[in-house]
C-alpha cells in the first residue's frame, strides 16, 4: 500500500473520531436519538425506496427507449433528479421562516419547474443535433455535374 493511501486513511479515521468525540460530549442526548432517528430513516428511504426505483427505472429505459436517444434522457432524468433534491426541502420550508431569511420567501416550486423545463428542452435539443449529425454523416456524398 502506498504511503499516501495510508496517511489518507489515518486522516480519515482521526476525523472522523474527532466529529463523534464531538457528537457525544457536546449534542444533548435527546438531539443524538433524533440524529439517529434521522440517518436509520435516510438508510430505509434510500435503499428500500430510491434505489430500487432508479434500477426499475434504468431497466424500462434499456428496453423502450433506444440506444441513441437514452443517454439524453438519462442525462435529463439525472439532472432534474438533483435538482428537485436540492428544491424540495426549500419548497416545504418556504414561509416557515421571518422575513429576515429572504432565501426561503422566494417560488421554488415554480423555478423548480423551470429549471426542469429548461433542462428538457437543452436535451431534446441536444438529441435534435446528435439526429442531424448521424443523418448527415449516414448521407450518400452529393456529385457534382
Amino acid at each position: 500500500m502506498k504511503a499516501w493511501r495510508i496517511l489518507l486513511a489515518v486522516a480519515g479515521i482521526g476525523l472522523a473520531l474527532f466529529g463523534s468525540f464531538r457528537l457525544i460530549t457536546e449534542v444533548p442526548f435527546r438531539n443524538l436519538v433524533f440524529l439517529a432517528l434521522w440517518l436509520v430513516a435516510a438508510l430505509i428511504i434510500h435503499d428500500g425506496i430510491l434505489s430500487p426505483m432508479v434500477v426499475s427505472l434504468g431497466w424500462l429505459l434499456r428496453r423502450l427507449v433506444p440506444d441513441r436517444a437514452r443517454r439524453f434522457l438519462q442525462l435529463a432524468l439525472i439532472i432534474s433528479g438533483l435538482v428537485t433534491v436540492i428544491a424540495v426541502p426549500m419548497i416545504f420550508l418556504r414561509g416557515s421562516q421571518p422575513a429576515v431569511k429572504a432565501i426561503l420567501l422566494r417560488n421554488y416550486g415554480a423555478n423548480l419547474s423551470l429549471i426542469i423545463g429548461i433542462v428538457a428542452v437543452a436535451s431534446l435539443a441536444l438529441y435534435a443535433v446528435r439526429v442531424a449529425r448521424d443523418r448527415a454523416s449516414a448521407a450518400p456524398p452529393r456529385q457534382r455535374p
